[in-house]
């Protein structure tokens, strides 16, 4: 019984920060930002729920660098549906989608929940840092998540945020209908290497064993779409750069 309720919390839990429903947290959620006295720094003080911010071992964003070279498998993505929705939340614009895309990792099957937008990139890769990176948030029947990560540097417009940024949210808590066919992929780049390392949520409780898989070749994206994303949120939405540890990190 009480591994049946332990599994439903954890369920529970990490559903709950798939939807990041709102700038001030509902509840008993403590609120946190990215600025002033709840600012990144400060997460692992707010609340005892967020304790794995300041002392977690394994805690993300990181500098991918030191890697491993592995025969890591090819991803398995299948990704066709549409997304459902655009939201701002306080904490970044975030696309909701249409259940039935997902990816295996590990021959374990993880549903696509969302995807959402950091600027300046919370990852960097050989110490570089990218104006925005977008995070596909995953999730498996046992409440485990995946994350596949996909950077943008500045050159050309996307045609695909282009579309996104043309209904995205003004204000803290509107949500906009988006019904865009396909939409996961066409925000992938056309080679799918990749890194792949243990880490964690990169916003409270900042829960670790999350499975990263942070693509090595990044799409482009305009200077005005990023300023455009920062203006809308009027703050950046970057963690800092936690500490690699001891974790092994694959290519």
């Amino acid at each position: 019984m009480k591994k049946t309720l332990s599994l439903f919390s954890t369920t529970l839990t990490a559903l709950t920060l798939l939807t990041l429903s709102s700038f001030a947290q509902e509840g008993n959620h403590t609120s946190w930002g990215y600025t002033g006295h709840s600012s990144p720094e400060t997460w692992g003080n707010l609340s005892a729920e967020y304790h794995e911010c300041n002392q977690g071992f394994n805690q993300s964003p990181i500098d991918v660098r030191h890697s491993i070279h592995a025969s890591l498998v090819p991803l398995e993505l299948n990704y066709s549906k549409a997304s459902k929705e655009i939201v701002n939340n306080g904490h970044t614009i975030q696309v909701n989608m249409e259940e039935g895309d997902n990816m295996v990792v590990d021959d374990i099957t993880f549903d696509l929940k969302q995807f959402h937008f950091h600027t300046p990139s919370e990852n960097h890769i050989e110490g570089k840092a990218f104006p925005l990176e977008a995070h596909f948030v995953h999730l498996n029947k046992e409440g485990r998540i995946a994350v596949l990560a996909v950077m943008f540097e500045e050159g050309k417009e996307n045609a695909t945020l282009a579309k996104l940024w043309q209904k995205m949210p003004k204000k803290i808590g509107q949500s906009v209908a988006l019904n865009e066919a396909n939409i996961v992929t066409s925000l992938l780049p056309k080679e799918r290497e990749y890194y792949r390392f243990n880490g964690s949520l990169t916003t409270p409780p900042c829960t670790e064993g999350v499975r990263w898989l942070v693509l090595k070749t990044p799409i482009t994206v305009s200077k005005e779409q990023v300023e455009l994303f920062l203006h809308t949120l009027h703050h950046a939405n970057n963690r800092p750069i936690q500490s690699t540890n001891a974790r092994m990190i694959v290519e």
